[in-house]
C-alpha cells in the first residue's frame, strides 16, 4: 500500500512525513500503532536514527485518542515523555 492510501492519514495529528516515518518501523494501520503504542512506536523510531522530537511522541498518542497533541493533558505528556526517556536510556545501554 503506498503510504499516501494509509488509513493511518485519517488520523488527528499524522501527516504524510510521519506515516512515512511509521511504515519504516512496520507500523501500517490504526491497528498497529494500537497495539504497539506510541512509546514503542516513539522509541522504534528514534532508536533508527530518525531524527523526532516529543512532539511526534505526543501526536502518536493523540492520534489514537482523537485529541490534537496540544491538548493532550500535560501530566500525560509528562508520563509518556518520562517512559520513552526510561525506555530510550535502556536501549543505550544495551
Amino acid at each position: 500500500m503506498h503510504p499516501s492510501q494509509s488509513e493511518l492519514l485519517k488520523l488527528k495529528n499524522l501527516g504524510l512525513a510521519s506515516v512515512n516515518i511509521l511504515h519504516s518501523i512496520g507500523i501500517r494501520s490504526c491497528e498497529d500503532l494500537r497495539r504497539i503504542g506510541p512509546v514503542e512506536a516513539f522509541t522504534s523510531i528514534r532508536s533508527r536514527g530518525i531524527n523526532a522530537s516529543r512532539v511526534l511522541l505526543y501526536a502518536l498518542q493523540g492520534a489514537l485518542l482523537d485529541v490534537h497533541w496540544n491538548d493532550l493533558d500535560p501530566d500525560l505528556k509528562e508520563r509518556l515523555a518520562t517512559e520513552a526517556d526510561r525506555l530510550l536510556s535502556t536501549q543505550q545501554q544495551e
